[in-house]
């Protein structure tokens, strides 16, 4: 039982830890995009 809550819980993290990558990666896509406009 407790192998598997474990199991689980390295599932959880890794996909919070992705999820939050690809957060992060759109943020700074944004943030990039915005200053270009700002420079036209």
């Amino acid at each position: 039982m407790s192998d598997t809550i474990v199991y689980a819980l390295e599932m959880l993290g890794q996909g919070m830890l992705g999820i939050f990558t690809v957060l992060g990666l759109i943020a700074l896509v944004v943030a990039l995009l915005g200053k270009l406009d700002k420079k036209k």
